[in-house]
């Protein structure tokens, strides 16, 4: 489950304080020892009791004009600074079941009963109301391969709340967490590692019940844009399209492309499919024998149209 992480004693301090802090660090997010470091910082913060509540106040002054802008969370998160290449700090809100937020909006609004891991690290930090509850479990990041309804090894940890003044660090792709909402609403605090390489690293839901990976949240611009290309755009983006499946440094993007192509022409995919095969990320291989498999069972009209695949060959 999470670290918890000695928030020590020290005194409160702005968000232009905790800024400086972050700017003046040399550490790597993906130390998890040396992102840990900078948790104390975040709880000094969240002993500054009036900094959130100021900030909403001209936020509203200025009909929310702020995070209007920047933010592209949602409504749940008061953006304190965006991603800088590094960090991005957030403030989350957690209502009850009893609040109007989650009685007009329902539980998944607030992503409350959601199995996910993160495809990030963060450190969060207790700052109003009792905490949202979580059940935690673990996986080993190495097992999961990402193939929708295999076995990802889920380890229950236990049940328990971000208390006011906890302070924990979520590693990145090992911890699971389903959300409850808390007994009373809610504030939590965040920094959150960024790395450039996050949007091609895979987020998880789960199947509890199962044990199992249920979907990819992940997702990126460029996988739209491909399907986009490959069912309206002229050859460029079949081509395009065949090279990404054979050559993209992201198995996730290999894998939008080889579905791309199927669903352009399914007839055209089969040699990207029969190269896919041999695709060393089982669960693209594992696709594109289902595909191939699939058009056994019923194949299509054949028509040559292999041509547009010849960058791929």
């Amino acid at each position: 489950m999470p670290r918890t992480i000695d928030p020590g004693s020290g005194d409160a301090i702005t968000l232009d304080d905790l800024f400086a802090i972050l700017d003046d660090s040399r550490i790597d997010v993906r130390d998890e020892d040396a992102f840990a470091s900078l948790g104390p910082a975040l709880a000094r913060l969240g002993r500054n009791p009036r900094f959130l509540a100021d900030l909403a106040i001209a936020e509203l002054a200025q009909r929310c004009d702020g995070q209007a802008r920047g933010n592209d969370y949602g409504a749940q998160v008061f953006l304190l600074r965006p991603a800088d290449g590094r960090f991005v700090v957030r403030a989350n809100f957690w209502p009850s079941e009893h609040d109007p937020a989650f009685v007009a909006s329902g539980a998944a609004a607030f992503f409350y009963g959601l199995p996910h891991d993160h495809n990030f690290p963060f450190l969060t930090y207790g700052y109003l109301g009792p905490g949202y509850w979580s059940d935690y479990y673990e996986v080993d990041p190495a097992r999961v391969q990402g193939c929708v309804g295999e076995d990802a090894g889920l380890r229950f940890i236990e049940r328990s709340r971000l208390g006011p003044g906890k302070l924990m660090l979520y590693r990145m792709r090992r911890d699971v967490h389903s959300q409850a909402p808390p007994d009373a609403f809610s504030v939590s605090l965040n920094i959150l590692g960024h790395d450039p390489a996050q949007p091609w690293t895979d987020q998880y839901r789960y199947d509890l019940q199962a044990g199992t990976v249920d979907a990819i949240l992940t997702t990126t611009p460029g996988e739209a844009l491909l399907a986009l290309g490959t069912r309206f755009g002229d050859g460029n983006g079949i081509d395009l399209a065949a090279r990404f499946a054979l050559r993209h440094p992201c198995e996730r993007m290999r894998l939008t492309a080889i579905d791309a192509l199927f669903r352009a022409d399914p007839d055209a995919a089969i040699p990207i499919l029969e190269r896919a095969t041999a695709d060393p990320a089982r669960r693209i291989a594992l696709a594109a024998a289902v595909r191939l498999d699939g058009l056994a069972q019923s194949p299509p009209n054949r028509t040559d149209r292999s041509a547009s695949l010849h960058l791929a060959r």
